[in-house]
């Protein structure tokens, strides 16, 4: 079995005799700073943490998990996680507001800052990463040293010291973070999910992860359901991964590892997925995604656990400005370069990320702090700048000729007391008959084929009234402007989509309460002009600007515009009717929603960074609308191409008028109409409807 120990061996032993002194000076910090106020407190908390986690760190081994009751274990990890849950986080340091409060703006800011940096000693201690626990010693030393040796403390000295340990560092964060990502020698996490006994759910807690009741309960359910079950739902997955190569023409026997997202507790589920994609000569490969530091959080790959505080991660979710400037911004460009490069055999042999979603928990209502860190403009674009230019590198290996994903969700147990229930139905849901379906969705493809626009208008409450400029077929025997979606990559199936003409996209687009990558939105309202959006509001807040600021911050920055980079019509009226019959709207996630209505994405096209690779439905003929106005700048500055953005807005079919297809001779031709799919050949679709 993989062993961390072993294969940070060489990192680990080069600073052991500087880390222990570490330890040393951080035990007499907290001894000096034992029931003090103020500064002392905060430090002395701070000190209590790295030696908890210094000495846990001594004791993790497979033994330890032995010796250890369930309750023994879950104890301890909550002690971990204890400042983070319920109103324990209103007092945590953490709480950049608290912070503040107590330490004043930006002496506040950096020291919460620094919590952040501590408690990433969690994960580090399960990986023994102990050449990276004695970084976060080292700059935790120096703001005690200055801060307690100083009457007046500056921002800017904290702040230099924070600069100057991210740049110390960059080179080898860039290096760990694509390490772990494209290499499946790195197989602690797929050996245990493959070996452990899950039964026994103590092997829960060597992720190191934050486990409450999801992750428990759902663990428990999946040990109770039969192996047929099991295995039927780990097929969904790895089939529609497999068919998912097959449909776009890729060579899936070119590569040789498959990335594994999940969320704790489908252990018994990935187990079978594994063994599934081993017959396909794939391994395993699993990252475990952090708390905090969302620099390095926007990975394709990341299993994850229900968050102890989602308004932790939210508060700092750009901490990164702290440090960011042009010459950072430019030894991360260089260690990108080197590390992605030096690792590209890896990620090149590399499928694309397989992903199992939970879906279930309570939604998320964020508050907008003043004392959170906040990019400036210069940042903005820096920030913008080093994504763009990392995912063109990756781009050299992980090229979409012979890349590909598939993704599908399941409840987890916060759902509600008809879990059990909404689970089956949810299995339901993923498996509708894909010949039915690719029959049905080549009748709206044929029509809207016919179109120069597609018009979508809402009804009662709902403001929307949009048209969506469509693209010229020039060979209407071998092009098609939409891809019929069915259950291959995207799973569930249920959609046809297509990639605007932004020139002549103009209207309203209006849904009255919905969640976008777990945030809620109330009345959102978007316009867009000529197919770039123009205006946009929602009702949160009873001020106006922080109704815009909310909306511009969570889904347009950090472009100061976005298209429209996707039109869809989803057809799963399916998963609607679950959606409305156990009243989980609210709750689904984009997979499951986008297939419940007409959907508009603002941002990237489905096709980004792929355009040049032909794509065919299995009528043979190709779908040309995979560029528009703004992906095309990639043939002269590829800067200007992409947004690294790529949200879906659904309107729900109780909130339509009528989708209308409108021909050149300005012909209407009738998709749906008060909800209801009218178009000869798709009536079948109703009959979900009805049934509800």
């Amino acid at each position: 079995m993989f062993d961390y120990k072993e294969y940070y061996k060489k990192e680990n032993e080069s600073i052991l005799d500087s880390y222990e002194k570490s330890i040393v000076k951080i035990n007499s910090i907290v001894d000096c700073t034992e029931k003090k106020d103020g500064y002392g407190k905060y430090f002395n908390e701070l000190g209590r943490f790295i030696i908890m986690m210094a000495d846990h760190e001594k004791e993790i081994d497979e033994a330890y998990f032995e010796n250890n009751t369930f309750e023994q274990l879950k104890d301890f990890n909550e002690k971990m996680f204890k400042d983070l849950l319920h109103d324990n986080y209103d007092t945590c340091y953490g709480n950049p507001s608290y912070a503040v409060s107590q330490f004043g703006d930006e002496i506040g800011q950096a020291l919460s800052y620094l919590y952040t940096k501590v408690h990433e000693n969690v994960q580090l201690a399960y990986q023994h990463k102990i050449f990276m626990m004695y970084r976060v010693n080292k700059l935790f030393i120096q703001f005690y040293n200055y801060i307690m040796d100083n009457q007046e403390i500056l921002y800017c000295k904290l702040k230099e010291f924070i600069l100057a340990d991210a740049k110390e560092y960059v080179d080898q964060e860039v290096k760990l973070y694509y390490d772990e990502m494209s290499n499946p020698n790195k197989s602690y996490l797929a050996d245990m999910v493959k070996n452990d006994d899950l039964t026994d759910l103590r092997y829960l807690f060597k992720y190191g992860n934050y486990i409450g009741y999801n992750e428990i309960k759902i663990a428990e359910y999946l040990n109770a359901i039969p192996k047929e079950k099991i295995k039927y739902m780990a097929d969904i997955m790895s089939e529609g991964y497999r068919i998912g190569f097959i449909n776009d023409n890729k060579d899936i026997t070119i590569k040789s590892a498959v990335s594994l997202r999940y969320q704790i507790g489908f252990e018994r589920v990935m187990r079978e997925v594994i063994a599934n994609f081993d017959k396909l000569n794939l391994r395993p490969i699993i990252t475990i995604e952090t708390i905090t530091n969302i620099e390095y959080n926007y990975a394709f790959t990341k299993m994850y656990s229900t968050m102890p505080n989602k308004q932790y991660f939210y508060d700092h979710r750009y901490d990164y400005a702290l440090y960011l400037d042009d010459e950072y911004a430019k030894l991360k460009q260089e260690a990108c370069e080197k590390h992605i490069n030096e690792l590209g055999a890896n990620l090149h042999a590399q499928g694309g990320p397989a992903v199992l979603e939970g879906f279930g928990q309570k939604p998320f209502y964020p508050e907008t702090k003043k004392e959170c860190v906040k990019l400036d403009d210069n940042q903005t674009v820096l920030n913008k700048n080093l994504q763009m230019k990392a995912k063109q590198l990756l781009c050299k290996y992980l090229s979409g000729e012979n890349y590909s994903f598939t993704m599908v969700s399941y409840p987890v147990p916060e759902i509600g007391d008809k879990f059990e229930e909404i689970f089956d139905y949810t299995i339901k849901v993923n498996t509708l008959d894909v010949n039915v379906y690719e029959k049905i969705q080549q009748k709206l493809i044929d029509a809207l084929d016919k179109g120069e626009y597609a018009h979508v208008q809402g009804k009662g409450s709902n403001k929307t009234d949009i048209m969506v400029k469509l693209h010229e077929i020039k060979n209407p025997e071998k092009e098609s402007l939409f891809h019929n979606c069915l259950a291959d990559v995207n799973i569930p199936l249920g959609e046809v989509y297509t990639s605007p003409t932004l020139q002549g996209t103009n209207g309203t687009l209006f849904v009255e309460e919905v969640f976008l990558n777990g945030l809620k939105y109330n009345n959102l309202e978007i316009t867009f002009k000529d197919g770039y959006v123009d205006t946009y509001t929602c009702t949160n807040f009873d001020d106006s600007e922080e109704n815009k600021k909310y909306v511009y911050e969570n889904l347009i920055f950090p472009n100061k515009t976005l298209p429209l980079g996707e039109f869809a019509i989803g057809t799963n009226t399916t998963a609607y009717v679950m959606a409305h019959k156990y009243n989980i709207d609210d709750v689904l996630p984009i997979l499951i929603t986008e297939k419940t209505g007409p959907h508009f994405a603002i941002g990237d096209t489905c096709f980004a960074w792929s355009e040049d690779t032909p794509v065919y439905n299995s009528d043979g003929k190709e779908i040309i609308a995979r560029d528009n106005e703004k992906s095309i700048l990639r043939k002269t500055n590829i800067d200007e191409a992409y947004t690294g953005k790529h949200t879906d807005i659904t309107i729900p079919y109780s909130g339509l008028k009528s989708i209308d297809v409108i021909t050149k001779d300005n012909e209407r031709i009738g998709l749906i109409k008060d909800g209801r799919f009218v178009l000869a050949g798709t009536e079948e679709l109703n009959k979900a409807l009805d049934e509800a």
